[in-house]
């Protein structure tokens, strides 16, 4: 193929049946992986995605809390998704779109997808409690840092369920839309915007993420400044609506824009 030709075919943008496509391609390669590839990597992502919280607070560490600090410490927020995204490290609020497809396509891996997701969101949390055990209790970071953190923490199990599981379906929308147009994008500089943009406005907006939000938790959590019953009280409505934002608005909506009666 000419050299023009190639150029002009890489930069075409897919259709939307090429992105369910390659989405569902994506999904019967997670759902193939073995438990002890799942777990590795679950636990991988969750410690990674510590890295969101890390970055804002080490920024207000530095410039301070007003409104204005707040803002520019978002811009950072962002770096644990693209480094788990970008690197393909599970993370389970992208397992709302790529193996729930393949269900609703070929209406069988319902097992599997099951223990996909029982297996990354266990190890997910566990890298999470990991990162809070390095960043507070070992003292990986500076007081100044950690104490950020803590109140990051803090400030994100204060609310009722019902406003974590709304924040948690904006949240679950956002990811699982991320997942769609990483799948539809052709060069990882392309993907990196995306992933930055669509996070930047999670965190910015503070949507509950089930996995990014555990480690500013767990991390108060381990420096004592907010009970661990807080946590519990925070993970499962947020949980949920991670799912339901994932699943209803994203899956099944992209879902039903491609397959016909």
């Amino acid at each position: 193929m000419p050299a023009a030709e190639e150029l002009t075919t890489a930069t075409q943008r897919m259709t939307a049946h090429e992105i369910f496509d390659a989405a569902l391609e994506n999904g019967r390669d997670e759902v193939r992986r073995s438990p002890r590839t799942l777990a590795f990597s679950g636990l991988a992502g969750g410690l990674t995605m510590g890295l969101t919280g890390l970055g804002v607070a080490t920024v207000r560490a530095l410039i301070g809390t007003s409104p204005s600090a707040q803002l520019i410490s978002f811009l950072i927020y962002p770096v644990g998704f693209i480094a788990v995204i970008i690197g393909r490290q599970q993370l389970f609020t992208e397992n709302t779109l790529y193996p729930v497809i393949l269900v609703l396509d070929e209406h069988r891996y319902f097992g599997r997808t099951a223990r996909l997701w029982g297996i990354v969101f266990a190890f997910n949390v566990l890298g999470a409690f990991v990162f809070a055990l390095l960043a507070i209790r070992l003292g990986a970071v500076r007081p100044a840092i950690a104490q950020q953190l803590g109140a990051m923490g803090t400030e994100a199990v204060a609310g009722s369920a019902a406003h974590f599981f709304w924040s948690g379906v904006v949240g679950g929308w956002l990811i699982a839309l991320v997942a769609w147009i990483v799948t539809a994008s052709r060069w990882t500089i392309g993907q990196v915007a995306m992933v930055w943009l669509l996070t930047f406005v999670v965190g910015v907006g503070h949507f509950a993420h089930c996995i990014a939000t555990s480690g500013e938790i767990l991390s108060a959590v381990v420096a004592h400044a907010s009970p661990a019953f807080e946590y519990a009280r925070w993970l499962l409505p947020s949980t949920l609506g991670n799912i339901a934002g994932g699943v209803v608005i994203v899956s099944l909506l992209n879902y039903g824009q491609v397959r016909e009666d």
